[in-house]
């Protein structure tokens, strides 16, 4: 491994651990300890465990119905996803992390996982950083992490991994902080899948060649691995030995296609049931849209059958259409989206998902207009301030609260999932904030 000294840069990854498990434990102290899952939309599979949980050998996707009996017999508590809590919980722990950095050097990476640039703080002592920042967390929003340090994101990252695997550390391991041999050992302790980047079957192929851990993967010559697996693990390598390959990413990148859909409760049959779940994944889309300053070219429907029912027929259909102007308009994409819904729907099928996509995304602001055309509704400042009262509503007072036709209806029990074990929304519902009472 190279000698990373002088101009090397000082990169931290502070990540929650087992973040919506960790979030449900916030207002219910009498849950830590306790083994718990969070299970995905419709209370399906599994998507979080705790660590006593993941002690008992449950896998992440196992189906909840499978895990029943383990469940009663060591008291696993289940909670159904509420993305509302969740999200929230994330911004505030975002918040704290960012009084450490400047703006421009904290990188939001996922819901629970942030980048943080201390290179222009080299006066810190980055251990009893990583410390300064697991009990300000902890003290300010509930959540237990770990902090891992690295003269690259992916260092960082593998730094972060191996401080939770090794309770001495008490959660925090600074890679910066040891000699050369010392990182070349820890890179060898742990086996190559904990590379970032490394997914399960790319370790299955490393593994058969004999890299079994990071420490073998950072010897591999780059160029060659390059041949046989591509730019993407040229730059792994490179950067488990310390050259930055990574870009540091203020605001993510707009996304190339945005896509909206979600499993129902139980199956809808007719095109005028499925018409309020289309209106509603198009408004969350449109929002979605608007937030990265984007206009949609391309607009796409799909519904779904189940197919884990061979004794139904099955239909799957996909239909999409370029738009004649590309919009942001909610109003507009849903009336394509609906038609598009009338002319793939067939009559005669139990269908249990629908969803829409917008592709062909650009910048709102460099759209080219039509010579002849009135002007298009994405124009119309009134439209414009239309949209903005709409997105403004949702944020306050919920998704759902205003849309367009039956979107805006809160009332959607018949198709909206399941979640029998949803837990309060503590912190954006005045009705489920927790009362404190004094004795």
């Amino acid at each position: 491994m190279t000698n990373l000294t002088g101009n090397s840069r000082r990169i931290a990854l502070v990540d929650a651990n087992s973040f919506y498990c960790s979030a449900e434990r916030i207002f219910r102290p009498d849950l830590e300890g306790v083994p718990l899952v969070v299970l995905s939309n419709n209370d399906g599979c599994v998507v979080a465990r705790s660590s006593e949980v993941k002690a008992l050998g449950v896998a992440m996707g196992t189906p909840w119905f499978q895990m029943k009996d383990l469940a009663r017999q060591h008291r696993i508590q289940a909670f159904s996803s509420n993305y509302t809590l969740y999200g929230d919980i994330s911004r505030r722990f975002m918040a704290v992390l960012g009084r450490f950095v400047p703006p421009d050097e904290q990188e939001v990476y996922s819901i629970d996982e942030s980048f943080l640039d201390f290179t222009h703080q080299p006066q810190l002592d980055l251990t009893d950083t990583g410390r300064m920042i697991r009990d300000q967390v902890r003290q300010w929003t509930g959540l237990p992490v770990c902090v891992g340090f690295g003269p690259t994101k992916t260092l960082a990252k593998f730094a972060n991994n191996a401080a939770k695997k090794q309770p001495a550390w008490g959660g925090v391991c600074d890679l910066t902080a040891l000699t050369d041999r010392e990182r070349w050992e820890v890179l060898g302790q742990f086996p190559v899948r904990d590379v970032w980047g490394i997914g399960g079957r790319l370790s299955v192929q490393l593994r058969e060649l004999g890299i079994n851990t990071a420490g073998d993967l950072a010897r591999v010559d780059p160029k060659r691995a390059r041949e046989r697996w591509g730019v993407v693990m040229e730059r792994t390598i490179q950067e488990l030995t310390g050259t930055s390959c990574v870009a540091w990413e203020n605001q993510p990148p707009p996304k190339q296609q945005i896509i909206a859909s979600r499993s129902f409760a139980g199956p809808l049959y007719t095109v005028e049931q499925l018409a309020e779940p289309i209106r509603f994944h198009m408004a969350r889309a449109a929002e979605k849209l608007r937030q990265q300053g984007s206009a949609a070219g391309r607009l796409g429907v799909f519904l779904e059958t189940n197919r884990f029912r061979p004794q139904d027929p099955q239909y799957h259909p996909t239909r999409s259409l370029p738009l004649p102007q590309s919009t942001d308009d909610t109003a507009v994409l849903t009336t394509w989206a609906i038609a598009l819904l009338r002319s793939v729907f067939r009559e005669g099928y139990r269908y249990v998902k629908a969803g829409v996509m917008l592709d062909d995304l650009r910048p709102r602001s460099v759209q080219q207009g039509s010579l002849f055309g009135a002007a298009p509704p994405e124009q119309d400042l009134r439209r414009e301030t239309l949209m903005g009262v709409l997105d403004r509503a949702n944020t306050k007072w919920g998704r759902g609260t205003m849309g367009v036709g039956s979107a805006g209806v809160k009332d959607q029990s018949g198709w909206m999932m399941n979640r029998e074990n949803l837990s309060p929304c503590y912190t954006t519902s005045w009705a489920d904030v927790r009362a404190v009472r004094a004795d």
